[in-house]
């Protein structure tokens, strides 16, 4: 594995997050899955108003295989050997009163974060993939017209990178990040950022 170093003070633990495809195939249990939502489910958002929602099926169970289905064809010749895959919804409305919710992508992404950390924290992998059905998703998940989905994520025990299609057991490394100061600026971004 690749090491990634920071420019600046942070925890360890942002560095170890990345998004590897190898999984073992070991189904998660209830537990497990319901632990990942539940640091989701602690994340900041406008108003309090949590607008995210999972839809879970774990490997095996009879939720399974349409879950599966709903990823790409290229993200299922990984994503099969998950021990979940969690589908990330968010709520686009205020509930009580159904006024748009302009943060409920930005806050749902820090619930995706939650989870992320808390999969690292119990040994296992996540993926977030936006390769998705999208124009099935609403009907198989059953999503009002406020609800969209953000990602499905697969996690999962970690795997062998060498049992992945040749093209991506090259890819199975954590991702470099752009440098501070490409992204850190003082009270205004400069003339041709990007």
């Amino acid at each position: 594995m690749s090491t990634r170093d920071a420019q600046a003070p942070a925890d360890a633990q942002f560095m170890q997050r990345w998004s590897p495809r190898a999984f073992n195939g070991a189904a998660l249990n209830h537990d497990q899955v319901m632990a990942l939502i539940e640091a989701a489910r602690w994340a900041p958002s406008c108003f309090n108003s949590q607008p995210w929602r999972f839809v879970y099926a774990i490997k095996g169970s009879e939720h399974w295989p349409a879950m599966l289905a709903l990823l790409m064809d290229m993200n299922q010749a990984w994503a099969q050997h998950a021990g979940a895959l969690i589908a990330v919804v968010s709520r686009n409305t205020y509930q009580g009163n159904d006024a748009p919710a302009p943060t409920h992508s930005f806050d749902t992404g820090a619930a995706w974060m939650s989870l992320a950390l808390q999969a690292q924290s119990m040994g296992l992998a996540s993926h977030a993939m936006w390769g998705i059905e999208h124009d099935a998703i609403p009907q198989a998940l059953n999503l009002p017209d406020n609800m969209q989905i953000q990602a499905i994520v697969a996690v999962g025990e970690p795997g062998n990178k060498d049992d992945l299609p040749e093209p991506l057991q090259q890819r199975e490394q954590p991702s470099p990040r752009k440098a501070l100061n490409e992204v850190a600026f003082a009270g205004r971004l400069p003339d041709g950022a990007e």
